[in-house]
């Protein structure tokens, strides 16, 4: 690989790195965030989901603006942005304030996170793309999991808002890399619009439907702000839909669903990572909160996936451009998804060698089998000049699962209360588990070798 390329490809690392890093980096902090700015387990959902909600319902119309503007051009205002939105979250003087910046580093993150892995298409070409991509996966693998880890530290020997000011280092590093190292893509494309109505009606849509699922624990379904917003939610979903369908320059091109294997991975996206979501959230809130693991130690047991990603993740996504992403995106999710189940008799003084690690290291193999093969099927589906949105699309859809079963699955482990149970968790990871493993079957009936 010539040095231009691998600069290349590690900017894109670490410009989405801060993304997928803040994606989880808050789920050990959220204890220590409660007892700084009060709140319970609905403002903890929220601190979560608000990040996800922007992210995964803007990320298309970022992807589109790639491959409207440049994905390098994006891409650098993408990376400015979520320093600077960083930065006020580490300012943060409340909570509601710190869900609103919270927001912001979601759209931020919705232009940073396709334009970098369109950089990576534009850059690489067949079996190099498939390692390009295996790589970049496997580092956006580990910056979701590590996140937990390096932010029990830091909330540690620190505080945390300490978390949000990691991120300043790394966008400068990367903004210096986009400015003096990377090619510029061709002139922008004239005569093309961003869909703000588009935009607008997902986030309202997902807002509301989120917003009803996570109030409703403490309001009840007979509520008229939770019954008002699920139904709104609903409508404004179905206007979304009905506008895409119309619009001359829609933010999702629904032609690209026509697509087999398309189709079926973004469906296949949605169950896999709404579970590897609420596996992260549930599982560090019960460590700490239940368990009585320090920040840093239940940052620590999530570990093993970190370290079982970075060793083979490049290894999956180059045998699944070799032999096929069928067999890898039908077991991958199986096998991660029957060691979710093994948590959901997890006691509540667990021994970490015994009753943890196991199921950690069967997740952490599956999940490293499916990720690079996934995000390479969903690509080699697309057209070149579509690459930035199919990237935006397969996003949204794993943020919008994450967004959506966070607030769902929350429900039942709720149980009317506003804290977290043993029991409550049992009920998380018996759902989430059966997610996840759902996600294998689709792969395996859906999913066809090229």
């Amino acid at each position: 690989m010539a040095a231009s390329t691998r600069l290349t490809l590690l900017a894109t690392i670490l410009g989405s790195s801060i993304v997928f890093i803040d994606g989880t980096v808050v789920n050990v902090a959220l204890p220590s965030i409660q007892r700084d700015l009060g709140g319970g387990l609905a403002s903890q959902q929220w601190i979560v989901d608000a990040y996800l909600l922007t992210l995964g319902s803007l990320i298309v119309v970022g992807g589109s603006r790639g491959d409207i503007f440049g994905e390098v051009r994006v891409l650098t205002v993408g990376v400015a942005s979520f320093g600077l939105a960083s930065a006020l979250c580490a300012s943060a003087p409340t909570a509601n304030t710190l869900i609103v910046f919270r927001g912001l580093q979601g759209i931020a993150g919705a232009l940073l996170t396709p334009a970098s892995l369109a950089v990576i298409t534009a850059t690489f070409t067949g079996r190099d793309r498939g390692a390009a991509i295996g790589t970049w996966t496997a580092w956006s693998g580990i910056s979701t999991v590590v996140g937990p880890l390096l932010g029990g530290w830091l909330i540690g020997v620190s505080s945390w808002r300490v978390i949000f000011l990691l991120n300043l280092p790394i966008a400068a590093v990367t903004l210096v890399l986009a400015l003096t190292r990377l090619p510029r893509s061709s002139a922008r494309r004239e005569g093309v619009r961003v869909d703000v109505v588009g935009g607008a009606l997902c986030v309202i849509a997902l807002g509301a439907i989120v917003f009803g699922f996570i109030e409703q624990p403490r309001r009840g379904w007979g509520d008229v702000a939770v019954a008002g917003s699920l139904a709104g939610g609903v409508l404004c979903l179905a206007a979304f839909v009905t506008w895409e369908l119309r619009a001359r320059q829609p933010m999702l091109p629904l032609q690209l669903f026509a697509k087999r294997n398309f189709s079926v991975t973004n469906v296949e996206t949605f169950a896999v990572y709404g579970g590897l979501s609420c596996w992260g959230f549930f599982l560090v809130v019960f460590l700490q909160q239940i368990a009585h693991y320090s920040p840093f130690r239940s940052g620590l047991a999530t570990l093993p996936v970190t370290l079982v990603m970075f060793a083979l993740s490049r290894h999956s996504g180059r045998l699944s451009m070799s032999y096929g992403p069928r067999f890898f995106m039908a077991a991958g999710p199986a096998l991660a998804g029957v060691s979710i189940l093994v948590l959901a008799r997890l006691p509540e003084h667990p021994s970490y060698w015994i009753d943890v690690l196991p199921s950690i290291l069967g997740f952490a193999l599956g999940l490293t089998m499916t990720v690079a093969p996934l995000t390479t099927t969903v690509l080699s589906d697309a057209d070149s000049g579509d690459a930035g949105t199919a990237s935006g699309v397969n996003n949204a859809v794993a943020r919008v699962a994450g967004l959506m079963a966070i607030a769902v699955v929350g429900i039942a482990a709720a149980s009317g209360s506003d804290t977290l149970t043993t029991h409550g968790f049992h009920v998380a990871m018996l759902i989430t588990g059966l997610l996840v493993c759902t996600g294998g079957v689709i792969g395996a009936v859906g999913i066809r070798n090229p």
